[in-house]
């Protein structure tokens, strides 16, 4: 029983990692309400996780969609 639990588990895994393959969502951490907010006119832009975007660009672009959607592409706020 646990043998099929386990292989179960893995294959929710992975069909989980192909469908979301956007770095900064996965490996980010929780999104902070400041990361999901876009700055107001006259704000300076949030700066971007250079590492999570390259990474999507890398390997599979379309995450990079993803991640921007959720805002987990930008830093945390302080």
């Amino acid at each position: 029983m646990k043998k099929k639990l386990g292989a179960k588990l893995l294959i929710l895994l992975v069909c989980a990692s192909v469908l979301l393959p956007s770095c900064a969502t996965v490996f980010g951490g929780p999104v902070s309400a400041c990361q999901r907010t876009k700055p107001a006119e006259g704000e300076p832009a949030r700066p971007i996780r250079a590492v999570a975007l390259i990474a999507d660009v890398i390997l599979f672009w379309p995450g990079a969609i993803v991640d921007f959607a959720t805002g987990a592409i930008y830093k945390p706020c302080d």
